[in-house]
């Protein structure tokens, strides 16, 4: 549970330092210097991702390092690995949030808005992957004067469905969540242009006791509707190998080990930027230790089930008895793209186990560290599932080795930029922690009784839903 020292009897004061603090980051008349240095950089990898979306364009597809027999490579690992860590986001804000879990209440708005940018990251590759970018409008399902349809036998349609589904819940639930928050952030706003653009996002929140009660009821609506995405989403990715007759792909365990990789390096994600804003915004008196130590114990375990998939899928390849299966995983270990699969088990399955120490999951170094490695590993994992089962099939005719170009890596980096770029403008201007989330996991807001013989909020607040947005009204 979250816990905010007072600094005041009056029980109000935890709900405003809560708001102060998390105000504060946006509030401030400069951002740290280092928020500027991450900026710069992150702008940087952007304009590299502009430049090679724009050679794309005019040259085409020529220019990536695919070749007649690994026709797929980089720009469908790297759609997978975006839509992976796009993952956390909805699990934290979800289903931790059925499960009435408070201490997601302090990542959970950073979570969400990872997200999404992670998604609009993801949702581009297969669009340029297509070779005809500027035609993915045909892949809209609606009437045209061409009478084109889409081929909903083809898994870029499966794509498509699955990302503008995940991206539409994500992103009403990501906003929704947030506009109490922004009406504190409008009430509080000392500029005109600032308090009209915070009053157009709040949606004339006024924090009745209607709007309390129609917010909490359509979250929970939107939590429910989120948490099958969770399992659907990246099964309906995994279908896109699993449902081929390629050696290495053609296999029943796709789905729920996609689905635990994504977790596992979306939580891994999350810790390698929370840790360091928590260092960066001065709020560790709200994302706690505990906190941090929860998200460390989900990817240990998660982590632990990617390693559990990879030992199954060696079995199953043995035990099948299929000599095409056999030889496909024979050589991911001992083929020429050996170097990846051990850089991927090394990752995924040795590095998250220093996390059994509690040393390492208390020291923000090593924490973010391993993170880093986790998602070097799981970007290691997409790969040496796409390219090499495509880089030897059964024809040896047909063998080739894939190398990726300048422009392939120019895309893969730019990626992160663009990432990076919208997540630190998100830490800025937006609010970075859901407060009123927060609130209601403070003791003053389940107590019975104010510091005078009354409720806090007053007599309109008696259920746990009013509890949790003690002094909100207050703090502004």
């Amino acid at each position: 549970m979250t816990t905010v020292t007072a600094s005041s009897s009056d029980p109000r004061a935890a709900f405003r330092e809560v708001t102060n603090a998390v105000c504060a980051v946006h509030e401030r008349p400069k951002p740290p210097r280092a928020w500027y240095i991450a900026l710069a950089g992150a702008i940087g990898l952007l304009g590299v991702f502009a430049i090679s979306i724009t050679h794309l364009f005019i040259t085409g597809v020529g220019i990536f390092g695919n070749n007649n027999t690994v026709g797929w490579a980089w720009p469908i690992v790297n759609f997978v690995f975006w839509v992976g860590i796009g993952h956390a986001g909805t699990l934290i804000s979800a289903i931790l949030y059925l499960l009435r879990q408070g201490w997601r209440t302090s990542i959970n708005r950073a979570a969400e808005a990872m997200t999404i940018f992670a998604v609009a990251c993801a949702g581009l590759f297969p669009i340029l992957h297509t070779g005809r970018p500027w035609f993915a409008y045909f892949m809209i399902p609606a009437p045209n004067d061409m009478v084109m349809w889409q081929q909903f036998r083809s898994p870029l349609m499966w794509d498509v469905f699955a990302i503008s589904t995940y991206a539409t819940t994500s992103i009403l639930f990501w906003f929704m969540g947030m506009v109490p928050d922004i009406a504190t952030f409008r009430d509080r706003a000392k500029s005109k242009v600032a308090q009209v653009a915070y009053g157009i996002l709040a949606l004339g929140w006024r924090g009745s006791a209607r709007q309390w009660h129609r917010y909490e009821r359509a979250y929970l609506i939107l939590a429910a509707l989120a948490t099958p995405l969770v399992l659907s989403v990246h099964s309906v990715v995994s279908f896109d190998f699993a449902t081929a007759q390629t050696p290495g792909w053609h296999t029943t365990i796709l789905p729920p080990y996609f689905v635990a990789g994504a977790i596992f390096s979306g939580f891994a994600m999350v810790l390698t930027l929370m840790v360091p804003a928590r260092e960066l915004f001065g709020l560790k008196s709200i994302i706690k230790a505990s906190h941090i130590e929860a998200m460390c114990k989900i990817t240990l375990a998660t982590g632990m089930m990617v390693g559990f998939a990879y030992g199954v899928e060696l079995f199953i390849s043995w035990y099948s008895g299929a000599m095409y299966e056999q030889f496909a995983f024979a050589n991911r270990i001992l083929g020429p793209y050996s170097w990846a699969y051990f850089i991927m088990v090394s990752c995924n399955v040795l590095v998250p186990q220093f996390f059994w120490f509690k040393k390492c999951r208390q020291n923000p170094w090593i924490i973010v560290g391993l993170c880093l490695l986790v998602n070097v590993g799981m970007w290691f994992e997409r790969f040496v599932i796409v390219v090499t089962s495509l880089s030897r099939t059964m024809l040896p005719s047909s063998w080739d080795y894939f190398s990726p170009t300048l422009w392939d890596i120019g895309l893969l980096s730019g990626s992160f930029g663009l990432f990076l770029t919208l997540f630190l403008l998100f830490c800025r201007y937006l609010p970075i922690v859901a407060m009123s989330e927060v609130k209601g996991t403070l003791p003053e807001a389940h107590a019975g009784h104010g510091a005078h013989g009354h409720h806090p909020e007053g007599e309109a607040g008696k259920t746990d839903a009013g509890k949790a947005k003690a002094g909100k009204a207050d703090d502004e």
